[in-house]
């Protein structure tokens, strides 16, 4: 049953269930958390995650899609394999960054436990690098139970051993949050450990580090746009954690609190609709790879638009709830916050309902870019609105009285134009262009040469 390949739509329901599970199960986990934590324990909490963000997608955010797109198009013939050498050595890299810049983060952010958090959370770089290999070679073959079940497994995990942590050392706040982020590092390994199980199971052929015959060059080519593209929003996310608290310490004595309140809570309730459509861009990669392949390119942006418009569908009543119902879910999920602190959150959870949607089809169409072969385009789309973003959240906060009301403005406005302009990209693509990465690679003698029908 766990083995089979399933259609688009199984496999994006399949999916997409693992990452909804997940992002409740991240949500509750918010509610013992933020008691345990408070409001500035919470801070810095989510003042850690934007560095390790960053070297987690620098190792990992561009292969699952990256693997999936090679192994999907056919001529990537274990290149899994490859993968987990070269971001195998790129994890334990990212690792020993996060070791050695926990100490200058501290220093720039002004709050010295950072660097205890970042030591703890450091070694699950590694650990994710591995894990999204295997994701990525079984998202390729079509089959989406692995990368549900891990997910799940990781946040049953983290919020086990999370909870268990942050309760005992609660009188320490620091050791406190330090502990939980050490309880992410714990469920990443038990996780990889279960998927490289699983991996190993499947391809019972021969040894896991078996050189591939794909080479190098095929799997950059595919994971480095998406390492780009992905890197756009962590990076943003730390600048913007870095100007924001330092801008709102001139008008508030409780800046990393409010920080905490936009980034750790906000962000939280509106990322549940979000990871509902998540399957929907994965599933979308090996249904539309193909027939871009075949130089089909009407065909794929038929995919393309059916995969949109199916998230434009979930994701439009989702928003809607979540803004006229944002008084509940923040007294369900976040019920221990003060007075003012719960208006503060209704608030943005009403500011950034819209951000459902929007970010729902950038998540999209940044697939079904990859898949049409035109990762760069949308690398392009998330540096321009991420920059656009930073940008907006320094003067609203600076120039006006909106406080951090104004990062959430400022978050709604960059992901309507990654949106559309993602969405501009794939109207933009002609039929008949076929050629795409693989066809580059065969004509550089890199795989057998096929006749594109397009061409």
């Amino acid at each position: 049953m766990f083995s089979k390949k399933q259609s688009f739509i199984k496999g994006a329901i399949i999916i997409s269930f693992g990452g909804f599970v997940s992002k409740i199960l991240g949500a509750v986990y918010r509610i013992p958390l933020t008691a345990f934590l408070g409001g500035e324990g919470m801070g810095i909490y989510q003042m850690v995650y934007p560095l390790y963000c960053i070297l987690l997608t620098v190792s990992a955010s561009g292969i699952p899609t990256g693997i999936a797109r090679l192994i999907s198009s056919g001529s990537g013939s274990g290149a899994e394999r490859q993968a987990f050498r070269l971001y195998g050595a790129i994890g334990i890299i990212g690792t020993l960054l996060m070791y050695l810049l926990s100490a200058p983060l501290a220093a720039i952010q002004g709050e010295s436990a950072i660097n205890l958090c970042c030591v703890m959370l450091c070694p699950s770089v590694f650990f994710v690098s591995v894990l999204s290999v295997v994701r990525g070679y079984f998202q390729g073959r079509g089959n989406m139970y692995p990368t549900a079940i891990t997910e799940i497994s990781e946040q049953v995990i983290k919020v086990a051993i999370g909870c268990g942590l942050a309760y005992y050392f609660r009188s320490n706040m620091p050791l406190a949050v330090a502990s939980t982020l050490f309880a992410v590092t714990v469920s990443e390994v038990i996780s990889t450990v279960i998927a490289v199980a699983w991996y190993m199971k499947s391809r019972a052929r021969g040894p896991l580090f078996k050189v591939a015959p794909a080479p190098y060059s095929a799997i950059i080519k595919y994971t480095i746009p998406l390492t780009l593209t992905a890197i756009a929003m962590p990076a943003s996310q730390l600048l913007e954690s870095i100007v924001a608290v330092r801008l709102l310490k001139e008008f508030a004595d409780n800046a990393t609190a409010l920080y905490g309140i936009f980034s750790g809570c906000a962000v939280t309730i509106i990322n549940l609709p979000v990871s509902v459509t998540y399957g929907l861009a994965a599933a979308s990669v090996p249904q539309i790879t193909p027939l871009a392949e075949q130089g089909d390119i009407d065909g794929a942006k038929a995919k393309a638009y059916k995969s949109i418009l199916i998230t434009l569908a979930i994701s439009l009543p989702a928003a809607i709830g979540l803004f006229a119902f944002a008084p509940l879910a923040v007294k369900l999920i976040f019920s221990s916050l003060a007075g003012d602190e719960k208006t503060l959150l209704i608030r943005l959870v009403r500011i950034m309902a819209v951000n459902a949607v929007t970010l729902s089809l950038v998540q999209t169409s940044s697939a079904c870019l990859t898949s049409l072969g035109r990762p760069i385009k949308s690398t392009v789309t998330q540096w321009t609105t991420c920059i656009l973003r930073v940008g907006i959240t320094a003067l609203l906060i600076k120039l006006t009285n909106l406080s951090i009301a104004g990062a959430a403005i400022a978050a709604n406005c960059s992901y309507l134009v990654a949106a559309l302009i993602n969405i501009w990209y794939i109207s933009r693509e002609k039929s008949g262009r076929g050629a795409t990465y693989e066809n580059n690679l065969d004509r550089l003698g890199h795989g057998p040469v096929r006749a594109d029908e397009g061409r």
